[in-house]
């Protein structure tokens, strides 16, 4: 059996060296593709968030987060009040930025892995900038469903949250919130640090550029399968595009918002798109955490569920929100 996947993984990897040498200018173009989405989306966006999570969690912002917010997030989603700082700053930053907020809280043992598996399940958030910008005005061109988008999308990973909130639960942190607290937890963590300033920020940004070559390579292989899938498949336009879609997530977001389909519908696709995320970024985020034990199935379970239920609120809520 083992000989057989290794026949099968050599024939396919051959298949895939005769497409680029025959279809070399459609490759060529998803490369330089990929190559744009990086330079223009990817990397302005993610870049000062993944050096400035990396600093803020060296001075302790997590503790102090962890503090203020464990009421909240034991009360919600049964889980420590440190993930406060991942919810947070995924909101913020977008995919796959949780996965390495996780990663680094994870390796300082400030969760474990039951905590960084839960976590990660429902703080995949698409960038909000890249939805209310890219997607709602480039892409559909109205910027009033943007923000339903939004909404939906959000609103779904919160669901997701809630629904798992029995899934290996935290221990409930019984210590009152308080702000003087929260101050002298993150002071602690800022001290312990053996290193300087300098250090840090060298060391921030030699992990941030890193990852962003990594986040490069993997969207730049899922554009070039997409094409070659493109070229060997005789699929309708619209499957082609959803297809598209959950292998890489912007081009086929681009194919969609193209397609001579009702708005609603385009919203449909869009949001259901934006929240499953597209295998594209399940790579980004399972090569993130290559070096550690977090499961990825219940991760993959968590973005189904969260396609169907921002799929559904757009759904029944789409004919609501355009009626104001």
């Amino acid at each position: 059996m083992k000989k057989c996947i290794s026949v099968f993984i050599m024939i396919f990897l051959g298949y895939i060296g005769y497409e680029i040498l025959t279809e070399s200018e459609s490759i060529l173009n998803s490369v330089s593709f990929s190559l744009n989405i990086f330079k223009n989306n990817i990397f302005p966006s993610l870049f000062p968030f993944f050096v400035l999570s990396n600093l803020l969690i060296k001075c302790g912002i997590p503790e102090f987060m962890g503090n203020l917010f464990k009421g909240i997030m034991n009360k919600v989603f049964k889980i420590k009040g440190v993930c406060a700082f991942i919810f947070f700053m995924s909101i913020i930053s977008g995919n796959p930025a949780n996965a390495k907020y996780t990663r680094e809280l994870y390796l300082e043992n400030k969760i474990n892995k039951y905590e960084a598996t839960k976590i990660l399940c429902f703080t995949c958030f698409s960038n909000p900038l890249f939805i209310l910008g890219t997607v709602s005005l480039l892409f559909l061109n109205n910027k009033e469903v943007g923000f339903l988008i939004l909404i939906c999308h959000y609103l779904g990973n919160v669901f997701v949250g809630i629904g798992m909130r029995r899934y290996h639960p935290s221990k409930e942190e019984n210590e009152v919130t308080s702000l003087k607290k929260a101050i002298d937890a993150m002071h602690k963590k800022r001290i312990s640090n053996k290193i300087n300033f300098g250090e840090m920020i060298t060391n921030s940004l030699t992990s941030s550029i890193n990852t962003l070559l990594l986040i490069l390579g993997v969207i730049t292989t899922s554009l070039v399968l997409t094409t070659i899938i493109d070229n060997n498949l005789n699929l309708n336009s619209i499957f082609q595009s959803v297809l598209n879609g959950f292998i890489e997530m912007t081009q086929g977001l681009k194919y969609i918002s193209l397609e001579a389909i009702p708005l609603k519908l385009k919203c449909v696709l869009t949001v259901m798109i934006l929240s499953f995320g597209g295998f594209s970024v399940h790579m980004q985020i399972m090569s993130i955490l290559s070096d550690t034990d977090i499961k990825y199935l219940p991760f993959l379970c968590a973005r189904i569920c969260h396609a169907v239920i921002s799929s559904l609120l757009m759904y029944f809520g789409f004919d609501i929100w355009m009626r104001f």
